[in-house]
């Protein structure tokens, strides 16, 4: 089993990011609340890849998450912070446990493709739902936190930004257990020979249905964290943009790190607002000169940075000990 950070220093990293907001600037507030958002969801698709399956179409629940809370809002005026993420990781997750199973017996193409074409059909009911705005979307106010309202802007933002980190944080904190179980091994076995997996008396479908209702809940929270940030929802929250962007993220990560999924989404934000700063015109195009890049340079994702370089200094440490025992009499 592969050895980690223990759990109680990876809630001290996470409270010590959350108390460095204070000493952020106000706009990259609202960028790493959003960064967190995209990281929530990517970490999903994560845990899911692990199965050997990737979700092409994780905007399906993201939008799912998001207009399930700007609905309840609206009609009975829950602005909680705290409430709204469990109302939207609870619509992603319903909807997941509904499709997981059905969509759990294909895989390869056929499950990403599956995936996709369910998000563009609820963003085409989306689109012709005049009683949701149709294509235009509709507005909710802004979050409250534990019955407080926050008026200044810069305290409403860093309100956000500290329920995502938290939020975050412990999902990734979840991850990273689940990754080290005997599920989490299992998963594993799964991408590598789920016929083998049977017969040791798993059940691959249901490995990668719990995988995949654990994916829809992280989209799930993460629309609702979206829909905050924004304080606006719209169909596009369901289009295949969208949800290319998350497996963007994942695939900068790759599947070794959860740590790994924050720090791409982190980047790939920062990329995209300074070069749509700087370069208005070609913004497009040095995100993707960026995504190549990190693609080229690194095709096991960001995370093989410190993952790689802690099997070798692992195996340095064993090679020495392996050759004293071989020359013992």
């Amino acid at each position: 089993m592969r050895k980690g950070l223990h759990p109680l220093v990876m809630i001290g990293l996470v409270a010590a990011v959350t108390l460095a907001g204070r000493a952020l600037p106000t706009w990259t507030l609202s960028l790493a609340t959003i960064a967190a958002s995209n990281a929530l969801i990517a970490l999903g698709i994560v845990v899911l890849a692990r199965t050997g399956n990737v979700s092409f179409g994780q905007g399906l629940f993201f939008a799912a998450g998001g207009y399930g809370v700007a609905l309840i809002a609206n009609a009975w005026g829950l602005t909680d912070a705290v409430t709204q993420v469990i109302v939207g990781a609870a619509c992603g997750g319903l909807l997941g446990l509904v499709i997981g199973p059905l969509i759990a017996r294909y895989s390869g193409i056929f499950f990403g493709m599956l995936t996709l074409a369910l998000s563009m059909v609820f963003y085409g009911a989306l689109v012709k739902s005049t009683a949701l705005g149709g294509s235009d979307g509709f507005n909710v106010g802004r979050p409250s936190l534990f019955g407080m309202s926050f008026t200044d802007p810069r305290e409403a933002d860093f309100m956000l930004y500290a329920v995502s980190v938290i939020v975050t944080g412990f999902a990734g904190i979840a991850a990273t257990i689940l990754f080290r179980s005997e599920f989490g091994l299992a998963s594993l076995a799964v991408r590598e020979n789920n016929l083998r997996v049977e017969y040791l008396g798993l059940s691959a479908n249901r490995i990668i249905s719990i995988n995949f209702l654990i994916a829809a809940i992280f989209a799930g929270a993460s629309g609702a964290f979206a829909l905050m940030a924004q304080r606006h929802i719209d169909p596009q929250f369901a289009y295949w943009t969208t949800s290319g962007e998350f497996v963007f993220v994942a695939v900068l990560a790759g599947n070794q790190s959860v740590a790994a999924v924050f720090v791409a989404s982190m980047a790939l934000e920062l990329v995209r607002s300074f070069s749509n700063l700087y370069l208005p015109n070609t913004w497009q195009l040095v995100l993707g000169v960026f995504l190549l890049g990190v693609i080229l340079l690194l095709p096991r994702g960001i995370g093989s940075l410190w993952i790689s370089d802690r099997h070798k200094r692992r195996i340095s440490a064993t090679v020495p000990l392996t050759a004293k025992r071989g020359t013992a009499p």
